[in-house]
């Protein structure tokens, strides 16, 4: 199955105070679109037992045209595309019930042994079991390495808790999104609605950590970044605009 769709409907989960889709809740939907793919090829949560291997998120890049309803009936479309030995990738879009084009989005993977949480490779026999294709939803786009501000005006300490740990046992990649949040400075936060969301993970976060997330403005981008406490391990670094 090379282009998998998930067709479900916004649910209270994934929506603000004005009943609209936040961020978090549209990057929740597309990685349960993912899963259910992985699923399907073989490679899923479910499969790790099996194959001890899991799927790690090192980037997203998402654009957003119009922002759901609490509601709306949507369809969500992934595929997997071109893979190196060490990192693949994988495009969304997301169709109202209109068939209207409302959000396309590009991310970068790698797998792990899930036993010993390094990295492995990534064969052509694992790849082909998702039909990569070789369409993409942003032309002439590569991941790069995301710049850290120059100067920070706003800073959030914040240790990890018990409900922060995914199935990877580190901090669940979305919940990394609202450590961004929580660091805006309050004017930003309720007066922007970041339609463009970037964020690039480096070293994951574990219960108990402790990690300082620092604001600043970068190419008018507002920009994030999490480090450790004393600032020598980049954990990630997430672009709002």
């Amino acid at each position: 199955m090379a282009v998998f769709e998930n067709k479900t409907r916004i649910d209270i989960s994934k929506v603000n105070s004005n009943a609209l889709i936040t961020n978090k809740g549209l990057l929740s939907l597309l990685e349960n679109t993912a899963c259910m793919h992985s699923d399907i090829a073989g490679y899923g949560i479910i499969d790790i037992p099996k194959t001890h291997l899991s799927w790690v998120q090192l980037n997203w890049k998402v654009q957003i045209f119009r922002r759901l309803q609490y509601g709306e009936n949507v369809t969500v479309k992934t595929w997997a595309r071109t893979s190196s030995k060490v990192s693949t990738l994988r495009d969304f879009e997301v169709f109202d019930e209109n068939n209207n084009l409302t959000c396309i989005a590009t991310t970068r993977w790698t797998l792990v042994n899930a036993d010993t949480q390094t990295i492995t490779k990534i064969t052509d026999d694992i790849i082909n079991r998702y039909t990569p294709e070789d369409r993409t939803v942003f032309p002439d786009f590569t991941f790069k390495k995301l710049e850290e501000p120059e100067e920070f005006s706003n800073e959030y300490i914040y240790t990890t808790q018990r409900r922060d740990i995914d199935v990877n046992k580190h901090m669940h990649n979305l919940n990394y999104l609202d450590l961004a949040y929580e660091t805006l400075p309050e004017d930003v936060y309720l007066n922007d609605e970041f339609n463009n969301i970037e964020i690039m993970y480096k070293n994951a976060i574990l219960l108990g950590d402790t990690s300082k997330c620092l604001y600043g403005i970068n190419d008018g981008k507002h920009t994030v970044v999490i480090k450790n406490l004393d600032g020598k391990t980049l954990h990630c670094i997430v672009n709002l605009y």
